[in-house]
């Protein structure tokens, strides 16, 4: 299989801003026998995105595929911290490998220190039994596109909330099913769906494919669980982290074209937080499973009133 090579930041090519060319930056390059090396890619601080990280991952347990085994499932762990500033080494070895199935562990590093680790499965193609949940939303983009913009328009709110400009210069397009429960500080139930699609066409590689989605499914998730405690990623009253992530991918998405991201969270306790999503294409089939528990540890003040058993 051809090696991804990977460069640095790789700019749309109409030159826009910090919109970047992502499978440019998701692209792995063999430095040596099973170890690859990704690129530097988009980053809102100093911290790694965890879905780059999958991604990249991701890719480089492909580079050892040979039979034509598309990935099925991962399951990924944070251990540390990742830097933004610095690529990562993602270091595969093949755990078992049989006609059906093979299986494949990825390790990240920066410098000495390993902060990822991720197994994968992969799967021939096979014919079998078929069902589906079907998608909890009208499949309609031109509505969540107008109601967007007349959230912006209308609400208080979209003024005091700088994710809503960050997100334009993201590679990653996303158009919430409700604005306010995204980008607003309002108490509200745990659950939320967006429209994603990468800005720029991709090549419709399966292997691909499936990397960008499973970088777009670290977006916009972690949130769910918070959102009936009326905090949101980024404020000063929680330190939020995604702690693990699985993936199972149902069918090869072509993320060049809209698909709904409908998540939930269960539970929260203990200062974590639970949360399930699927991916839906634009016809409704459903694409992709996620799971994540992420840190979600209360601060300063609204600690003080956890402990006292107030409501913050």
């Amino acid at each position: 299989m051809k090696v991804r090579h990977c460069s640095n930041i790789g700019y749309a090519e109409d030159g826009r801003g910090l919109i970047i060319h992502l499978p440019t930056i998701l692209g792995v390059e063999q430095i040596a026998a099973d170890t690859y090396e990704g690129g530097v890619g988009p980053a809102i601080g100093p911290r790694l995105f965890g879905g780059q990280a999958i991604a990249q991952g991701l890719l480089a347990a492909c580079e050892a595929e040979s039979e034509g085994r598309l990935p099925h499932s991962l399951h990924a762990y944070f251990l540390k911290a990742g830097s933004s500033a610095h690529p990562v080494r993602y270091r595969v070895t093949t755990l078992s490998e049989g006609r059906s199935f093979a299986t494949r562990r990825v390790e990240g590093s920066q410098g000495d220190s390993l902060i990822f680790s991720m197994i994968a499965s992969f799967h021939v193609t096979e014919q079998g039994f078929t069902h589906s949940a079907s998608a909890p939303a009208d499949m309609d983009v031109s509505a969540a596109l107008d109601a967007l913009e007349s959230w912006r328009r209308h609400n208080s709110e979209a003024s005091s909330s700088p994710i809503i400009d960050r997100l334009q210069n993201r590679p990653i397009e996303i158009v919430p099913l409700d604005p306010g429960s995204l980008f607003g500080a309002r108490s509200r139930e745990p659950k939320t769906g967006v429209w994603m699609r990468l800005r720029d066409a991709a090549d419709t590689d399966p292997l691909l494919q499936r990397a960008l989605l499973a970088y777009a499914s670290d977006m916009m998730f972690l949130r769910n669980a918070m959102l009936p405690h009326a905090v949101r990623p980024g404020s000063t009253s929680v330190q939020a982290a995604s702690l693990d992530h699985a993936i199972w991918f149902h069918e090869t998405p072509d993320f060049n074209q809209w698909h709904l991201f409908a998540t939930d969270s269960p539970w929260a306790g203990h200062a974590r937080g639970l949360n399930h999503g699927h991916f839906f294409d634009e016809s409704g089939r459903m694409v992709a499973t996620v799971s994540q528990e992420s840190l979600m540890r209360p601060k300063g003040d609204v600690l003080d009133r956890l402990r006292e058993g107030e409501t913050p």
